[in-house]
């Protein structure tokens, strides 16, 4: 899934939110933003379309309901799935790899890293796979 500049702007606010919006609050809470007001129809119609966001139902806004929008996957599976968009995928060690070098994790960061690989290695080893 390829989501534009302005489209992750608005992915990142309903992921850092953790909750359901409706328009109204995307615009309101969006600061500095890169898009004009009015194109906030097109923008979530667009979303909706590639599966980057889904209804999260309806709010009463006055004498109307307005819909709500929330992230359809996390940042995470946003960010796993562009890989598969390119012709050369890199291998998990590539990838472990280049986020140490850049990143920097803590030592919680990486012990907690280190419990989801031994949860997962054990996982497959009950599986035989």
């Amino acid at each position: 899934m390829h989501l534009t500049r302005n489209e992750i702007e608005i992915m990142d606010l309903l992921w850092e939110e953790g909750r359901a919006l409706s328009r109204g609050e995307i615009l309101a809470l969006s600061k500095g933003k890169s898009w004009m007001d009015s194109s906030i129809h097109i923008l979530l119609n667009s979303m909706l379309k590639k599966g980057a966001i889904r209804e999260g139902g309806y709010r009463r806004c006055g004498k109307t309901s307005g819909r709500l929008y929330e992230a359809a996957l996390s940042c995470a599976e946003y960010h796993v799935s562009t890989l598969h968009s390119t012709v050369m995928v890199p291998t998990m060690a590539d990838l472990m790899r280049a986020y140490l070098e850049q990143e920097h994790p803590t030592a919680a960061a990486l012990s907690a890293a280190e419990k989801i690989l031994k949860a997962e290695k054990a996982s497959r080893k009950q599986l035989k796979i």
